[in-house]
């Protein structure tokens, strides 16, 4: 019979986690106890640090809801989510890359006709973004579902707003038949993650930036495509280099024109000066990795 000792305990716990009925799930947690183990012995964790991971861990749980996903907040700030990301998305260098999901995005958006204004209502400098959705042979693909959101000029999602119950800052266009689309919205800024929980506690005992540039998310999924999470990062923002959750790409990095008011990239006009901002998405076809 094995008795616990400090130097065979890893290899017992690593030994029972691997009797997983799941060979995929022996596989997770026997490697999760080997790194843990590893990573307490590294530092010599002492039972209050223990006890206090327990009590963050436990907070960070009480801020989750249908709203807020804290945990998904700690991923990304620890670099975990980008991560996870680059490793199931090694997508073809001519592919427009994947960044993280984020916290805030909301299933459900609206459906939205070419150039619909989903900022109506809410007060910012108008932005239009045009473009085409591409496979990798450069051909355009029509009918395709651009599930896009952002924050308002204060930093905030429809998520963060428990008073709005209806869409805000968010909505689902779809690609002509030349592959095109025009979103209509307004320009966002960059902003602070919320620094309320958890998270924000933790952040707040460091030098790090508890800021992200201002960008807008698209998710395209489209059959027959590998699936595309990613951002369009405004050229020129503050926070470009210290992306909180470390999202940003130099490929997603984009112009946003200035133009004076008079016709706009939809067709119709714009009675004030409007931005614009063009991109063309391209899509990889078949598996990611």
């Amino acid at each position: 019979m094995a008795f616990v000792t400090e130097e065979n305990l890893t290899a017992l716990a690593e030994k029972r986690w691997a009797t997983a009925h799941s060979p995929r799930d022996a596989e997770l947690m026997s490697a999760l106890v080997r790194h843990l183990h590893a990573f307490a012995r590294e530092v010599r964790l002492t039972e209050e640090e223990w006890l206090a991971a327990v009590e963050w861990l436990t907070a960070t749980g009480r801020m989750c809801d249908d709203k807020r996903q804290e945990f998904i907040l700690a991923s990304d700030v620890l670099g975990l989510s980008t991560l996870v990301v680059q490793l199931n998305h090694r997508f073809a260098p001519e592919s427009t890359p994947a960044t993280v999901l984020g916290p805030f995005h909301i299933d459900g958006s609206p459906p939205a006709p070419y150039g619909h204004d989903m900022a109506e209502g809410v007060e910012g400098t108008p932005l239009y973004v045009t473009g085409r959705v591409l496979g990798l042979d450069g051909t355009p693909l029509p009918d395709v579902v651009l599930d896009v959101w952002q924050a308002d000029t204060d930093g905030a999602y429809e998520a963060q707003l428990p008073a709005v119950d209806e869409a805000r800052l968010r909505a689902k266009y779809r690609t002509r038949p030349d592959g095109t689309y025009c979103v209509r919205t307004i320009a966002p800024l960059g902003y602070a993650i919320p620094m309320d929980g958890p998270v924000g506690a933790l952040i707040g005992r460091t030098s790090i930036s508890h800021y992200r540039p201002a960008h807008i998310h698209f998710l395209i999924d489209h059959p027959g495509y590998a699936r595309l999470i990613t951002h369009l990062f405004r050229s020129g923002s503050p926070y470009l280099d210290t992306d909180v959750v470390f999202g940003t790409k130099d490929q997603l990095v984009v112009d946003f024109a200035e133009r004076p008011a008079g016709p706009a990239p939809d067709g119709g006009r714009c009675e004030t000066p409007y931005l614009h901002a063009e991109f063309d998405f391209v899509l990889q076809g078949g598996r990611t990795s």
